[in-house]
């Protein structure tokens, strides 16, 4: 099991990959968003905005998330290092169930090219 500082490296390198995106990639991850990434097995959520093709004022908190963001994501801590880090297809891991994404239908559509 990955560790709270392990999660926000991967997110903080999430938003390293999104800001060096080029193309459809770089147009998916200019959204102006609200983001949470519930994890569930350290019972922790990471909060903060996607502006600007980054994940910027990422900061964490115990337990659920205490407001809803426009784009929702949960999942166990490996799966979020494995899928920042390339060893986890997001579409299979959403496909078997180890991660949800929740989101607005025209947001869905716009990061589908992110994942």
């Amino acid at each position: 099991m990955a560790n709270a500082e392990e999660c926000r490296e991967a997110l903080e390198q999430l938003s390293r990959n999104m800001a060096q995106s080029t193309g459809d990639v770089h147009k998916a991850a200019a959204l102006d968003r609200s983001l949470s990434c519930r994890i569930t097995d350290l019972d922790l959520t990471f909060t903060g905005q996607l502006r600007d093709g980054r994940i910027q004022d990422l900061v964490s908190a115990p337990g659920a998330p205490t407001q809803r963001a426009d784009i929702r994501l949960t999942m166990g801590s490996d799966d979020l290092v494995d899928l920042v880090g390339g060893r986890l297809n997001f579409a299979s891991a959403w496909a078997g169930g180890r991660v949800r994404l929740e989101a607005g239908f025209r947001d869905l559509l716009r990061l589908r090219t992110l994942l």
